[in-house]
């Protein structure tokens, strides 16, 4: 987005702003492009962890099997209008690999699969079956775009949604990768203070992480725990520390309701190669994926709650001994 020319932060601010706009972009894709005879199984899979978690590389190395459909860079802007797009923006290329904004050394080009799944569900508010049912068609959409039968997501927000998308697709997988609580929250909290300054910095940073629904830190954070905490300031490391011990509190509650959730320890994943073998047989994915899970490890230099961070611990525990894989 830092790389985007006058014309091309013309565009996405013109079809990704207005609700309006991507709302008849839809309209006008299903009724090209979605027929009433168009039948996709359901065994999907959503990628979907607090930040920081290790969802990118974990998004990366499944897309690899080449058996799964997902949003990319090439869709955007019109990510709720794929097909249609498609055949108007054809490239032969795409690219060459650069370092994504978090400036966290993960390369991508248009190729690359993203998280740009919350442009639906900002733009499709309503709490209500029929946006459950548009959300089918949605992603029956984008398989049909990329000829593949199973989608995969990789979207942080759908932390906020589990029970909705457990409801939706009762067959798909969701993997919800985890982190050691310090390591994943000075991750949170380095990014959060990186963006803020971008932001101010550039408005068009601030506009476009806005547009895609990309709430979880910079200007306009979200938290997705609001009340009753003890750091409700975010600019305070505290306050991210408590935001993972609150949300996965939740997540190990959720995962002992539904056998359809899968925990994936980030230090597991990168540091014992039987966890990616057993998340490929989950998947059914049977061909070799050469992919490098490395672990990223930083010295903490922030003060912190004693009382917080041993809570934290004795979570991570209770999450290692319940995650998938090991």
């Amino acid at each position: 987005m830092n790389n985007y020319s006058a014309l091309q932060r013309f565009l996405h601010r013109i079809v990704l702003s207005s609700q309006l706009m991507r709302e008849i972009m839809f309209d006008v894709e299903q009724s090209i492009f979605l027929k009433k005879d168009d039948n996709f199984d359901d065994d999907h899979v959503f990628v979907a962890g607090l930040a920081r978690s290790g969802t990118t590389i974990l998004l990366n190395a499944i897309y690899q099997s080449n058996q799964f459909a997902s949003l990319t860079y090439d869709d955007m802007p019109f990510i709720l209008a794929p097909n249609l797009w498609g055949k108007i923006n054809r490239k032969s290329t795409h690219g060459e690999a650069k370092e994504r904004a978090h400036g966290d050394g993960v390369r991508v080009s248009t190729n690359s699969p993203e998280a740009f799944e919350e442009v639906f569900w900002k733009t499709f508010t309503d709490n209500s079956k029929i946006r459950e049912e548009i959300f089918i068609k949605f992603i029956s959409l984008i398989l049909k775009k990329n000829n593949k039968t199973r989608y995969l997501s990789k979207n942080n927000q759908n932390i906020r949604r589990l029970d909705l998308i457990s409801e939706i697709f009762p067959r798909s997988k969701i993997l919800i990768p985890f982190r050691d609580p310090l390591q994943q929250t000075l991750s949170l909290f380095s990014q959060h203070m990186k963006f803020v300054k971008e932001q101010n910095e550039d408005t068009f940073v601030r506009d476009y992480m806005k547009w895609i629904g990309h709430s979880e830190f910079g200007l306009d954070y979200r938290m997705i725990h609001p009340s009753n905490l003890l750091y409700p300031n975010e600019k305070e490391f505290n306050h991210w520390l408590e935001q993972w011990y609150l949300t996965y509190k939740s997540v190990l509650e959720l995962s002992a309701k539904h056998e359809e959730f899968y925990l994936i320890g980030y230090e597991s994943l990168c540091g014992n190669p039987k966890v990616w073998v057993n998340v490929k047989d989950l998947l059914g994915i049977n061909q070799e994926i050469k992919f490098l899970f490395k672990e990223t490890k930083k010295v903490i230099g922030q003060t912190f709650d004693n009382n917080l961070s041993d809570k934290c611990y004795r979570l991570y525990e209770s999450l290692v001994s319940k995650s998938f894989g090991i």
